[in-house]
């Protein structure tokens, strides 16, 4: 009998403490006001817990955090009013360089960085997969990069369907951003990442005719917020396919669009500033083993602090600044 009160308890602990993270109500809301005396925009609106809270970021650093209500006065903006008051900010110009970026089937948006010296910024793709998470990625940035860089700055571009299906993957992910081994900057890559092996491009990935893009991006960021993902202003397209239309959809979610200009599982090089794109899912040994193949070939100038990882939101804050 007390075991199975114990049972139980454990059990209504389980479902009140989800409770408490589910998350109501989850919108596009523009709005401006001062945190911490610093200039903030508010890019959503939810209710936690029944709490209303908003998801915002710092126009200068590119930095998102959630605040709740109480913390902050605000003045509700359009789209179109972004212009006005965040025109000369590192975030504004990045949204507007990647919507003029747009006009190709592939690569739009940003697709480089800013280096200060040599380096590259690293993004990896976590595309939905039965296989698991490659983690040996992660464990020889952290062995490379030990002495020079801690935490190894990286983004990683989450699918909805890849975290659900991957929870141990993304808890060990967190533990290690907890720990101070990894800043990740996390890029929303869509709920779903729809795929027709078959489809010409322009009718796939978010192409693909009937696909909701509201449920795609807003639907990726509740699921992200209530497991403890901090969403970021970064969008990467699935495919990296999109169109001047689509593009002029993402962005008006106030998301900036990432590019690459370093596939390395396609045979594209990486140089000075690159934004190089690699995926961790377990579906692309090629390009995992190029990359692991990179970090030996540049030890004696990662040693030498010559060749370092860029963070994504500074790379693009001092190309944009």
């Amino acid at each position: 009998m007390i075991k199975l009160h114990a049972t139980l308890l454990l059990l209504f602990c389980s479902l009140f403490s989800q409770a408490q993270n589910d998350i109501k109500q989850y919108k596009t809301y523009f709005a401006t006001g001062s945190y911490e005396g610093k200039n903030i925009l508010v890019l959503r609106q939810f209710k936690q817990a029944t709490q209303q809270s908003y998801l915002i970021v710092n126009p200068e650093t590119l930095e998102t955090q959630i605040i709740n209500s109480q913390q902050v006065v605000l003045k509700p903006i359009t789209f179109q009013e972004f212009g006005i008051s965040l025109k000369n900010t590192p975030y504004y110009k990045a949204l507007q360089t990647a919507r003029q970026q747009s006009l190709h089937l592939q690569d739009a948006g940003i697709t480089h960085g800013f280096p200060k010296e040599k380096g590259i910024t690293l993004t990896i793709d976590l595309c939905p997969s039965h296989k698991p998470l490659d983690r040996n990625i992660f464990t020889a940035l952290i062995a490379a990069f030990q002495k020079e860089e801690r935490p190894v700055p990286l983004a990683l571009s989450i699918t909805g369907k890849f975290m659900l299906g991957h929870a141990d993957d993304i808890r060990w992910l967190q533990r290690l951003q907890k720990s101070g081994e990894l800043d990740i900057t996390w890029t929303n890559h869509t709920y779903n990442h729809h795929y027709n092996p078959k489809a010409p491009l322009n009718i796939n990935f978010l192409m693909e005719p009937g696909t909701d893009l509201n449920f795609e991006i807003l639907g990726l960021e509740q699921a992200m917020i209530e497991r403890g993902l901090l969403p970021s202003v970064f969008f990467r397209f699935p495919g990296l396919v999109s169109n001047q239309k689509l593009v002029d959809q993402v962005t008006s979610y106030g998301l900036i669009p990432i590019g690459s200009d370093a596939w390395l599982a396609k045979g594209q090089s990486s140089h000075a500033g690159s934004l190089v794109l690699i995926h961790g899912n377990g579906n692309e040994p090629i390009g995992v083993k190029d990359f692991i193949k990179l970090l030996a070939t540049e030890k004696a100038t990662i040693n030498q602090q010559q060749w370092l990882l860029y963070d994504l939101r500074s790379s693009v804050k001092n190309e944009f600044k």
